[in-house]
C-alpha cells in the first residue's frame, strides 16, 4: 500500500495556487456569461447559485416571515451589489430572474413548495423580476442634508404587462401590528441605501398598503391605500429590528416606528428602558434629504 507523502513539495503547492486561481477566474468567467442585452440595456443575470450563496448570508431572523421581508431583501440585494461594485464600479446592472430568485429561497430555507410563504408565491406567480443598478452616478445627483450612503443603489421590480396578468395584487399582513393590507403594482421603483447600521428603502413608488387593524385602519378605509414612501431599518446588538416608515394618501401621512422580533413579531413604538433602542430611533428620525437620477430604464420587460 502506497504511503501518502507527509512533505508536499514546494512546485506542488506552487501548482495547486495557480490551479486555484484558475477556477477562481473561470467561475468568474461564469458569471459574466450571463451577461445579456434586455431592450437594449446590458444585463448580468445573477444565477441561482449565486443567490443561494447570497440568500444563506443572513442569520439571526426569520426570513420568511412576512414583517422581515425588507429586511431579508435589503441584505441579499446589498450584499450582490456590494460583490458586484467591487468587481467593476461602473459595471452593468444585475437581473434577478423571478423564477431564480423564488426556487432560491424555498432551496436555503428548506421549505417545500405546498407550504411557500404567500408572498413569495405572489410573487413567483405574477412573475416579478429585479433589476438592480449600483452605479451611484446613476442613483445620486447629490446629498442635499444627512449622511452620505456608503452604498447605493437603484432597484425596479416588475413584471410583464399581460392580460394573462393584473396590474397589481395585495396580501395581509398578520404578523404586523397593526394589521396590514400590503399592495404590489406591477411596476416598484425604489432607492436602497446603505449607511452605518442603517438601511432606506428612499424614493419608494408602486407599493401601497392600508392597517386593517387598529385606530387607523377606518381613517384609511376612507381615504383608500396610503403609499410606502420610505422605509428605514436599523438593528441593535441583540437583533432586535427598529423600523420608521411613512406612508402618504393626499394631504395626509403617517410615520410610525415598530420593532420587529427576529421571529417577525412586532410591537408598536418601543419598551421601556431601552435607551439603546432610543438611539437607534433617534438615527433613524434623523433628516435625509437626496437629489436622485430620474429611472432610466424604459420600457425593460
Amino acid at each position: 500500500m502506497l504511503k501518502r507523502p507527509t512533505h508536499i513539495p514546494i512546485r506542488t503547492k506552487l501548482f495547486d495556487m495557480i490551479l486555484l486561481a484558475i477556477l477562481c477566474f473561470q467561475t468568474f468567467l461564469l458569471s459574466n456569461a450571463q451577461t445579456r442585452t434586455v431592450n437594449d440595456l446590458d444585463v448580468i443575470v445573477v444565477s441561482r447559485d449565486e443567490l443561494k450563496a447570497a440568500m444563506r448570508l443572513p442569520s439571526g431572523y426569520d426570513p420568511t416571515a412576512t414583517t422581515n421581508v425588507g429586511r431579508f431583501q435589503a441584505d441579499v440585494i446589498l450584499h450582490l451589489a456590494r460583490e458586484a461594485h467591487k468587481q467593476n464600479p461602473n459595471g452593468p446592472p444585475l437581473l434577478i430572474r423571478y423564477n431564480d430568485w423564488f426556487w432560491a429561497f424555498l432551496q436555503v430555507n428548506d421549505i417545500p413548495l405546498r407550504d411557500a410563504p404567500k408572498f413569495s408565491l405572489l410573487a413567483y406567480e405574477h412573475q416579478q423580476n429585479q433589476l438592480i443598478d449600483y452605479r451611484r452616478d446613476r442613483v445620486i445627483q447629490q446629498v442635499v442634508e444627512g449622511p452620505s450612503p456608503e452604498l447605493a443603489v437603484n432597484v425596479k421590480v416588475w413584471w410583464p404587462e399581460s392580460a394573462d396578468l393584473p396590474d397589481k395584487y395585495s396580501f395581509e399582513d398578520k404578523l404586523s401590528t397593526p394589521k396590514l393590507k400590503v399592495t404590489n403594482h406591477r411596476v416598484i421603483t425604489y432607492r436602497l441605501l446603505e449607511f452605518d447600521n442603517m438601511v432606506v428603502y428612499d424614493d419608494m413608488h408602486g407599493i401601497t398598503g392600508r392597517p386593517t387593524s387598529g385606530v387607523l385602519s377606518f381613517l384609511f378605509r376612507l381615504i383608500g391605500e396610503g403609499r410606502v414612501v420610505y422605509s428605514r431599518i436599523a438593528i441593535s446588538e441583540d437583533g432586535l429590528q427598529i423600523n420608521r416608515t411613512k406612508a402618504k394618501k393626499g394631504p395626509f401621512s403617517v410615520t410610525e416606528t415598530v420593532m420587529v422580533q427576529s421571529n417577525g413579531h412586532t410591537e408598536k413604538g418601543l419598551p421601556a428602558n431601552r435607551p439603546d433602542l432610543e438611539k437607534l430611533e433617534e438615527k433613524l428620525k434623523q433628516k435625509i434629504e437626496i437629489e436622485y437620477v430620474p429611472f432610466e430604464y424604459g420600457q425593460i420587460e
